[in-house]
């Protein structure tokens, strides 16, 4: 019993996951027992199933990992619903399981191993195709088996919590909450890689700035709600726009970004830009339908360019974009000025 002290010692320090605990934990279950199976299950209760997780054989009877069968059959369920944690006479038993009578089960010791929450993991078992006597300390072993086993799948079953729980801040932290959009902060990071990567291949890189022209109007008019919507719908029809490696982002209020490589340096740089400020500018045009409103948009004023990335920042980048949407902006108010100058005339 000392031995299997130590040796239980060890296996807990050095596990790291339930197969590193458990492996060991079987074959010291084996020994304690002198039965020729033991086996960790998992159940299902919403699906009726019981699957065997790991398993040891070391003689006649075996019981196969990855084996699944019906949990109302199963020697596991009728010992949980009777308390029974040891038979040497399956047959005369449980002779109506049709699992125990194809494996050959005679002799069978059982327990629940549960999650330190109380859920139902699944069972610690020992099987043999013979009658064997249970050892007096076997029980207490089993017993203390199945409950770090439990402390394990709860360890577990914690970290894929906080696991998930980190990948959804980290999506948050990148995400802006309104449009789902990446957020100034994604748009950054993906222009530093995107720059880095146009100085190895010597290639340009194009960053157009989106500005909602009149959405103050919007808001005031329609209310904060709708404004809220309209943005949406615009960050969908721009995202619908968008070309293979390009990324949209919401850079904040009413203004987006959009980067993508642009062509090599030297060459059509200044068509490419503006076949993308056509493309972006078209897509806003048009009647949205938000919340019973119809609002008939004139576009917004989107500039575009093509960025020599050697030695150029993001910041130095997206501020060359900025300027180009601004000087697009002043050209469009003074489009509509001289129309307004010839109407009134």
């Amino acid at each position: 019993m000392e031995s299997l002290i130590e040796q239980l010692s060890g296996s807990v320090a050095s596990a790291k996951t339930l197969e590193d605990l458990t492996r060991p934990m079987l074959e010291m279950l084996e020994a304690v027992t002198g039965l020729e199976s033991t086996y960790l299950t998992t159940i299902d209760l919403d699906k009726g199933q019981q699957h065997i997780l790991f398993s040891r054989n070391v003689r006649q009877l075996s019981i196969p990992e990855g084996l699944t069968v019906p949990w109302a059959d199963t020697l596991c369920k009728r010992a949980m619903e009777e308390g029974r944690t040891y038979t040497g006479d399956v047959a005369s038993c449980w002779g109506d399981s049709d699992a125990a009578r194809e494996l050959g089960i005679q002799t069978y010791v059982s327990t629940p191993v549960k999650t330190e929450s109380g859920g139902l993991f699944g069972t610690l078992c020992a099987a043999s195709a013979a009658q064997h006597p249970l050892a007096p300390h076997a029980e207490p072993v089993l017993q203390l088996f199945a409950r770090l086993i439990g402390q394990q799948v709860e360890r577990e079953l914690l970290y894929r919590k906080l696991e998930k729980a980190h990948a959804e801040l980290v999506t948050l932290a990148a995400t802006d909450a309104l449009t789902g959009l990446p957020n100034r902060r994604s748009l950054v990071d993906g222009l530093r890689r995107l720059l880095a990567q146009g100085e190895r291949d010597r290639l340009s890189v194009l960053v157009g700035f989106i500005d909602m022209d009149g959405f103050k109007k919007i808001n005031d008019t329609h209310g904060h709600d709708i404004g809220d919507e309209f943005l949406v719908a615009m960050a969908g029809r721009l995202s619908a726009s968008l070309r293979a490696g390009e990324l949209l982002a919401r850079s904040g209020g009413d203004e987006f970004v959009v980067i993508g490589a642009g062509p090599a340096l030297g060459g059509a740089t200044n068509a490419a830009a503006r076949a993308l400020a056509d493309r972006l500018s078209e897509c806003t045009v048009g009647d949205l339908r938000l919340q019973g409103t119809t609002l008939a948009y004139a576009g917004a004023s989107v500039g575009v360019v093509a960025v020599d990335p050697r030695g150029t920042t993001a910041a130095q980048a997206l501020r060359q974009a900025d300027e180009a949407m601004y000087a697009v902006k002043r050209s469009r108010r003074s489009v509509r000025h001289h129309a307004g100058e010839a109407i009134s005339g």
